[in-house]
């Protein structure tokens, strides 16, 4: 297990580092000069040279590569001044010269706009994301594992039907339009009766300034963002089901006389959860990584929020620290969800 969790880190660090080549070259290629846009159109030339000295655009482009790959990787090299120790808050492992082998946050540099690190405005708008996507996934897990567990049982009924119709519609449809029809709806049209909000963020401050949970905002773009998984899950989750209830063993089940109940939550439902947990983990890091249109539409400064609006004001450090963040979360669930998948089925061995 230890040697496959080593190989799979190996293989996400080499993802991460072709993401960040790929991120570099579309960012550093644009017809945009980071140094006007720091200093704004009006600002004279030595003054928008000096900015692009102390940004390292004067730079070559692949020393330019070099420097930002040793600033967003977690172990670097870097020199031994106190400026660039509280620049980048390491802690030498071994001095090399004037340098040292460090250890790190990954940098992710300043804003263009605010001056403010970008590792400091991802992780304020992060627990937005987090909180919103957490609760789209949870109700895209109860409701489409309960459907398709149902619908597999009661196979090819009226309601197996329906299910599966309103499922392909809910695949079909994209989550800005599903909050758009659901914010306009409960969120304007039907406002006195709901009591919802059509915008609004999902945090609040009240007259002390103590920032709380606003669970009525959180209810349409939660809902909004679960729709599709919710028919993806259903669909998932009733084809599995019905392959594991066609099983030799749940029929010697069957006529051992085990209850319906207990055979179809101990032993179906569990075998059948393999590609639903893929399909979860995928989504709820898609979710987490940014839920973009729905966070726009429902004005919730999360990080699809905050990317999207610097990617608008060519704020490319904020742009790129959000893709990298985004591979980082992919990368890491892939792994935990190879390592569930050995705990949850037991036909499983991982072979290195």
């Amino acid at each position: 297990m230890i040697q496959f969790i080593i190989k799979r880190i190996g293989y996400g660090i080499l993802v991460m580092i072709g993401v960040t080549l790929v991120v570099f070259s579309l960012f550093n290629f644009l017809p945009v000069d980071p140094a006007r846009l720091t200093l704004g159109q009006r600002a004279d030339v030595e003054s928008v040279e000096a900015i692009r000295k102390e940004l390292g655009l004067d730079k070559p482009k692949m020393t330019q590569l070099v420097i930002y790959l040793n600033d967003v990787s977690p172990i670097g090299i870097h020199a031994k001044t106190d400026e660039a120790k509280a620049k980048y808050s390491y802690v030498g492992l071994i001095p090399l010269g004037k340098n040292t082998l460090a250890v790190k946050r990954p940098y992710l540099r300043r804003s263009y706009q605010t001056k403010r690190p970008v590792n400091e405005i991802l992780l304020e708008a992060l627990p937005k994301t987090f909180i919103l996507a957490l609760s789209a996934i949870i109700i895209a897990c109860l409701i489409g594992i309960t459907l398709g567990m149902l619908a597999a049982v009661k196979q090819h009924s009226l309601f197996d039907n329906i299910s599966m119709s309103v499922s392909v519609l809910g695949i079909s449809v994209p989550s800005y339009l599903s909050a758009m029809i659901l914010a306009y709806l409960f969120g304007i049209l039907w406002h006195k009766y709901t009591g919802l909000n059509a915008i609004g963020d999902i945090t609040e401050f009240d007259d002390l300034g103590n920032e709380y949970l606003e669970l009525k905002n959180l209810i349409l773009p939660a809902i909004a963002l679960g729709v599709r998984p919710i028919g993806i899950i259903f669909q998932l989750t009733r084809s599995a089901m019905l392959d594991v209830l066609s099983q030799d063993y749940m029929r010697t089940a069957k006529a051992k006389g085990l209850s319906f109940g207990k055979m179809l939550y101990k032993h179906a439902l569990r075998n059948a959860m393999n590609p639903v947990i893929t399909t979860i983990s995928g989504w709820f890091a898609s979710l987490l990584a940014g839920a973009y249109f729905v966070e726009i539409i429902f004005d919730i400064k999360g990080l699809g929020y905050v990317t999207v609006v610097n990617l608008l004001n060519f704020d490319f450090p904020v742009a790129m620290g959000s893709v990298l963040f985004t591979a980082a979360v992919f990368v890491v669930i892939n792994i935990l969800v190879d390592i569930m998948y050995g705990i949850l089925d037991p036909r499983i061995s991982i072979r290195n």
